[in-house]
């Protein structure tokens, strides 16, 4: 996770326990029933909840062995002093956890769109952006420091990828390109507009996914609501990238029965990249940006959070290098442990408000 923490005073952090994962599951089944009250007649919520349950059942169950695996592997997460001082105690951990929920989720799709251009498409960028994540994850771990990647050669590999999908769209479907649909039914279109717009989103979808893992819990868990919400957007015209979504939401799922606090295991850039992309990427296919970006609301205030105390404490800058926080630390999620929230206060309010964000987009759509 590529994040600017700024030094703080250490606090003591309660214990997690099993309601984060109970939480989730309800909010998730929540949301299905609402979003089945709002979806097109002849797409019932049921066509979300089957690979949603298989997907999140079997990347659950393979935690069970992987995660042990990975701790074998000595794949322990290394922990950045500066900061907050109660993540220390989880150094040691494993990490890379989305090299198990990812595949699955992404395997489950194909199978069950039976191979859908449009699936194996979206299956690819998010695999891509896996791939980017695992490179990042092992130079950090065989260094045994934060310094993965350089953010250059991320930022090149991550557009590199959104060049090669948007040309994918070029040649199979030029008709997509053009607009973006917005509330009210009204029409935006873009043109050349598109290749810029395409590469933005999907680079900082990635980034801010990338961002927001960084409290047990916290990523896997709002992306399963956001893969909820994006795979009621799409329902009604391209079942196969629902059936997607509603996979990667399992997976998402299963994984957060490891991760929740205390977390047996992290997602590491190798899931939290793959999830940014492979939303970005459905939003892009099926000309729902608007959607995807209030369904977004939390990873985009995550990302705000960085860029604020960053501008900040450069613009701030006295005579002896030296700047103000706006923030306690960065991203918000940071900021509001140093606060005295304790981590499963933040997830589940987090956990709230992406839930009401996924309804509010579904039924502006």
């Amino acid at each position: 996770m590529d994040t600017k923490f700024f030094p703080s005073t250490s606090l003591k952090q309660p214990s997690g326990n099993s309601l984060l994962i109970l939480l989730t599951l309800l909010l998730c089944f929540l949301s299905l029933s609402l979003i089945q009250m709002f979806s097109s007649a002849t797409i019932s919520g049921f066509s979300l909840l089957f690979p949603l349950g298989v997907s999140a059942a079997l990347s659950g169950l393979l935690g069970y062995g992987v995660v042990p695996l990975l701790r074998r592997l000595k794949t322990g997460q290394v922990i950045q002093e500066d900061g907050p001082q109660t993540h220390l105690t989880k150094a040691g951990t494993p990490t890379m956890g989305g090299i198990f929920f990812v595949p699955v989720a992404v395997i489950v799709a194909l199978i069950w769109s039976k191979l859908e251009p449009s699936v194996v498409a979206v299956s690819l960028v998010t695999l891509a952006y896996l791939a980017i994540g695992w490179i990042d994850d092992w130079q950090i771990l065989r260094q045994q420091s934060n310094k993965g990647l350089t953010p250059r050669m991320k930022l090149i590999l991550q557009i590199a990828i959104a060049v090669i999908f948007c040309l994918w769209m070029v040649a199979t479907q030029p008709s997509s390109l053009t607009n973006i649909a917005l509330p009210g039914s009204l029409i935006l279109p873009l043109g050349v507009f598109f290749w810029l717009l395409a590469g933005f989103v999907m680079v900082a979808e990635s980034n801010a996914t990338n961002l927001t893992d960084g409290v047990d819990g916290l990523a896997a868990g709002t992306g399963a609501l956001a893969f909820l919400g994006l795979g009621a957007l799409v329902a009604a015209s391209s079942p196969g990238l629902m059936i997607f979504c509603a996979c990667m939401s399992g997976g998402c799922l299963g994984f957060v029965v490891h991760n929740r606090n205390p977390a047996k295991v992290f997602m590491g850039d190798t899931g939290s990249l793959a999830l940014g992309g492979s939303l970005a990427a459905v939003g892009i296919l099926s000309g729902n940006l608007w959607g995807l970006f209030i369904l977004s609301g939390i990873f985009f205030v995550e990302s705000l959070s960085v860029i604020a105390q960053v501008s900040y404490y450069k613009a701030t800058k006295g005579p002896d290098g030296k700047g103000k926080r706006l923030l306690k630390m960065a991203p918000l999620h940071h900021h509001l442990e140093l606060s005295g929230w304790a981590e499963t206060q933040i997830v589940g309010i987090f956990y709230l408000i992406n839930a009401g964000l996924a309804l509010c987009a579904v039924i502006l759509s």
